[in-house]
């Protein structure tokens, strides 16, 4: 946390309050200075409609008198953090000097005043040219520019700038100079030993404390003390005189920052140890409960360390989320200071507030060097954290092989089973080839289920690594689990339909390979037919795939109503685009066996192609009789006429004897029969040249 700096920025509207944010400084950042301020005439001339030539300006405009601004708009956050931008101050003992009016060699030049920030209907902006040059633009509530003006300096006054710079004599002139109150502040709390410390003037600083030492411990609006800004500043001599006029060394700024703690931020070994040495208190908490040794393990600072602990500091002090220091080291890697503080009997297994582990903390950022450190002092890599995912589960998703080898090691498949979720699952929702395989490898289920409450946060109640690479469309991941044994049958919704939806005959090749079920149904949308059809009726030769590699066909024409008129069918729309059914539409008894193919079919999005699906249908059928809602279908455009003469009874002994055929023979083993080329295609349904599925 940066301390306060001094500076002047306003932003604000006419009825706004003031704002001390920066606004547009990148707008106008290449242009320079007088490319800047030929803009601000053109602007000018543009918005008055004058139609003049305007010429450039020999004199930029003289900033504003400071009287003119409205002094609430006035920022007193943040001196500027270099001596070439000394804060500017403005006390009733050193008045600014009187400011000239501008001169233009334009006849038309823009106004010589700004508007007044405190009656402006619009918006005060704040850039910087690419020289570097702070400027103000005045903009109406449309966006038009009114006004552009370098940005008004403040004149500092002689004791600040003799500190400045140094001038010692000056300095103590002017602070015994009959008058003057140093005990009034420039800016808000911003006395002349503040200033001494910004910049390291320690004679400087002597002379002033010398004069008046109650300033010694006076803080800043934000709360520094002259010693916090001196070692924010690493002003090292100012440090050390400041604690030998005095000082005390614990005093803090508003968000409890002691000296001590801002020296660790500095990682400067000498302040710490010139405080160490006046006796400051080592184990106060800033305002997050963060301590001096804790911002020192984050620097990976052993030096700073060690002198902290010789002086009393406890490394199992934790800040307000629970993490201590060797959580600190472990979380971000910091190495020396780790084994620093497990040298130095820290707890291993300190855990934070949501109960992960610094083992935990070390995988999930990849931290390989840290892991196995800490691996080898025993840390226990089966402490769960809030989430109940153990350090193995955390690096599995975040992808690192390496340090998933060495978690698989000290982890316990059983205390995994009670998590319920594999690491499998994780690496294969996050698409973690290498760390999959790696725990296929050392042996992990690959038909490990989730368990039921982690299963229910998924609207599709997913349950294995196989289906998570499915609908990934990971074929490498889905080849590598079918090889390792996955079950393509274990899902609810099972993976095979999942494919087929995503038109991946690659997937959907491999999962029948595999034995996958082509016939199963859901048993949350029960249908009369196999439930992948719905999935797969607008991609022919999937279906035609599926059809050949065992899918029944004879349930598509089974039918309740046969050739009496069917119930009208209403349906919509899911999310997915997949076609759902309502309480409301289907009866009880409709409920009871499951939507029929002839409804399916039915749907708007699928009707267009009724025609094609039948012919294919019929391929593989014997005797059927079309219900009448299959006719309609058929009846509705006049290329399908032919399909009603092919459904129409008896069916061609042909046909017939391959339906009996492949009912008495395995598909599987059709290949093996005794039979001419010709036969044994035409038992295939390859009479016929057919796409490379």
């Amino acid at each position: 946390m940066e301390l306060w700096q001094p500076a002047t920025r306003i932003s604000r509207s006419a009825s706004a309050a003031p704002s001390l944010a920066f606004e547009d400084y990148s707008v106008y950042s290449n242009l320079s200075d007088d490319e800047l301020l030929q803009l601000a005439i053109e602007r000018s001339l543009t918005d008055a409609q004058c139609n003049m030539a305007a010429a450039a300006a020999s004199t930029p405009p003289r900033p504003p008198d400071s009287s003119s601004l409205n002094p609430a708009a006035r920022s007193t956050n943040q001196p500027r953090d270099s001596p070439q931008n000394p804060p500017a101050h403005y006390s009733s003992h050193n008045p600014p000097a009187a400011q000239t009016a501008a001169h233009y060699s334009s006849p038309n030049p823009p106004s010589e005043k700004p508007p007044d920030p405190k009656t402006f209907d619009g918006t005060v902006s704040h850039f910087m040219t690419g020289s570097g040059k702070r400027m103000i633009a005045y903009r109406r509530a449309d966006g038009s520019l009114v006004h552009i003006v370098p940005e008004p300096e403040e004149e500092e006054e002689p004791l600040f700038q003799a500190i400045r710079v140094g001038d010692v004599s000056r300095v103590k002139m002017l602070a015994t100079r009959p008058g003057t109150n140093l005990m009034l502040p420039s800016k808000p709390g911003w006395l002349a030993t503040h200033q001494a410390a910004w910049y390291g003037q320690d004679k400087c600083l002597k002379v002033l404390l010398s004069v008046q030492p109650g300033m010694v411990n006076k803080r800043t609006e934000h709360g520094e003390s002259p010693l916090l800004i001196a070692v924010n500043k690493e002003q090292l001599r100012c440090v050390q005189m400041l604690l030998e006029s005095g000082a005390d060394p614990d005093i803090p700024n508003y968000d409890r920052e002691t000296p001590l703690y801002k020296a660790c931020e500095k990682n400067s070994a000498a302040l710490v140890a010139v405080l160490l040495n006046h006796g400051v208190a080592v184990n106060t908490h800033c305002i997050q409960g963060w301590t001096a040794l804790q911002e020192a393990v984050g620097r990976n600072n052993v030096e700073i360390c060690e002198m902290l602990l010789k002086a009393g500091a406890k490394h199992s002090l934790t800040n307000v989320y629970g993490i201590s220091p060797l959580f600190t080291a472990a979380q971000s890697g910091q190495l020396a200071a780790l084994r620093f503080l497990l040298k130095h009997g820290a707890d291993i297994n300190t855990q934070a507030a949501d109960g992960a582990t610094a083992l935990y903390e070390a995988a999930k950022n990849g931290h390989e060097e840290v892991v196995e450190l800490l691996l080898s002092q025993k840390a226990d890599a089966n402490k769960p954290g809030k989430t109940g995912l153990l350090p193995l589960h955390i690096a599995a998703q975040r992808g690192s092989d390496t340090i998933v080898s060495m978690l698989i090691r000290a982890t316990s498949k059983a205390r995994i089973r009670r998590t319920g979720i594999s690491p499998l699952h994780l690496a294969a929702e996050r698409n973690r080839d290498d760390v999959l395989e790696a725990l296929i490898e050392a042996g992990f289920d690959v038909n490990a289920q989730l368990s039921e409450e982690r299963s229910k946060l998924y609207e599709d109640r997913r349950s294995t690594a196989l289906y998570f690479s499915v609908i990934n469309n990971n074929i490498d991941a889905v080849r590598m689990l079918l090889a390792a044994g996955a079950n393509p049958n274990l899902d609810m919704f099972k993976p095979l339909m999942v494919a087929t939806r995503q038109d991946c005959i690659q997937t959907v090749t491999l999962l029948v390979e595999h034995g996958a079920d082509i016939n199963a149904c859901i048993p949350t949308h029960p249908t009369t037919f196999p439930a992948v059809y719905m999935f797969s009726m607008k991609y022919l030769p999937m279906f035609k795939y599926l059809l050949d590699h065992g899918g029944h066909a004879l349930p598509c024409f089974d039918c309740v109503y046969g050739s009496r008129p069917h119930p009208p069918i209403n349906t919509r729309r899911s999310e997915r685009s997949d076609i759902t059914y309502t309480e409301r539409v289907l009866s009880e008894s409709q409920q009871r066996r499951g939507v029929q193919f002839c409804e399916m079919i039915s749907a708007p999005s699928i009707c267009r192609w009724a025609g094609p699906i039948i012919d294919i249908l019929l391929d593989y059928v014997g005797h059927v009789t079309l219900c009448s809602r299959l006719m309609e279908h058929l009846n509705s455009y006049a290329d399908w006429s032919v399909i009603k003469d092919k459904a129409a009874l008896p069916r061609p002994l042909l046909q017939l004897c391959r339906v009996r055929i492949l009912q008495l023979v395995e598909r599987r083993h059709v290949n093996k029969l005794l039979l001419p080329g010709g036969l044994i295609r035409f038992l295939n349904h390859q009479e016929l040249p057919v796409d490379d599925y």
